[in-house]
């Protein structure tokens, strides 16, 4: 996908991304609810592996500043792997640069996506989730209308017991809601 917001670029990963997405991904108070930081080769495997994903119609994909041309960072859709709970779904993430916070940019980027989803693709449903004391990504979700039934929350499968990363809260946004809040501006 490649569309414009107000203030973003969203498209497909560049070669000049890399340096960037690196310095992102490597930047502890960004990755701080994330396992581990990305190394610049996890970061070139992870842009050519979510590059091959976009033949889907989905993928995460690099979003960049109009004004300036920085990369703001990372926002797209991806089928839900099959061991996580809300499998199967498709999820909407972000992950953005530290000096891009706080500007409404993933709230911008991931309704980009959300009209993409629901609009051209034809969803029934998007979900989001994250470790449940990611505040300002509870935040985003809470803004584009997702809401959570904590019956939904889960253990992430993916991260070892007893880790305290791996309790997850799971949000959910049903088309027809998305409709009727985009009806009403």
């Amino acid at each position: 996908m490649r569309a414009e917001t107000e203030r973003l670029i969203l498209r497909p990963w560049e070669d000049r991304d890399l340096d960037p997405f690196f310095a992102l991904n490597s930047d502890p108070e960004v990755m701080r609810f994330f396992p581990a930081l990305y190394t610049r080769e996890e970061t070139a495997a992870y842009m050519a592996r979510v590059s091959a994903a976009v033949d889907s119609g989905l993928g995460f994909q690099a979003v960049e500043e109009k004004a300036s041309g920085d990369l703001v960072g990372v926002v797209g859709m991806a089928e839900v792997k099959p061991e996580m709970p809300s499998a199967p779904a498709v999820e909407i993430g972000w992950r953005l640069a530290k000096h891009h916070w706080g500007k409404g940019y993933a709230s911008e980027a991931a309704n980009g996506w959300l009209v993409y989803g629901f609009e051209t693709l034809g969803l029934p449903e998007i979900v989001a989730f994250t470790f449940v004391g990611n505040q300002p990504s509870r935040r985003v979700m809470e803004r584009l209308g997702m809401t959570r039934d904590p019956a939904d929350d889960f253990d992430h499968p993916s991260i070892a017991a007893g880790h305290p990363l791996r309790p997850h809260v799971l949000y959910r946004l049903k088309a027809d809601a998305f409709s009727q809040r985009a009806a009403q501006g």
